[in-house]
């Protein structure tokens, strides 16, 4: 199984819609609240490549992007195929 990593906030609906669709596949994923800033959020600015928006994926320190970016990637028939080749 890969790692799966999210940067979130506290009642984000992309978030909600991002991780849903990542636990609807029974992919286990880490989850980072930066509501209150801090050095995670820090950290997702340095990963993200200044990306502020959340959430921020990442499939095995892979950047994906955020809710829209990994819709995308379901709809589009990739997504599975990146899950399985993680890890």
């Amino acid at each position: 199984m890969p790692k799966v990593e999210i940067y979130t906030k506290m009642l984000c609906p992309y978030c909600a819609r991002a991780k849903k669709l990542l636990a609807d596949k029974g992919v286990a994923f880490e989850e980072f609240d930066i509501t209150m800033g801090g050095p995670k959020r820090a950290e997702m600015l340095d990963r993200a490549g200044g990306r502020s928006t959340v959430p921020q994926i990442f499939i095995d320190g892979a950047h994906i992007g955020g809710c829209d970016d990994i819709v995308a990637l379901e709809r589009g028939g990739k997504l599975d195929p990146m899950l399985v080749q993680a890890g």
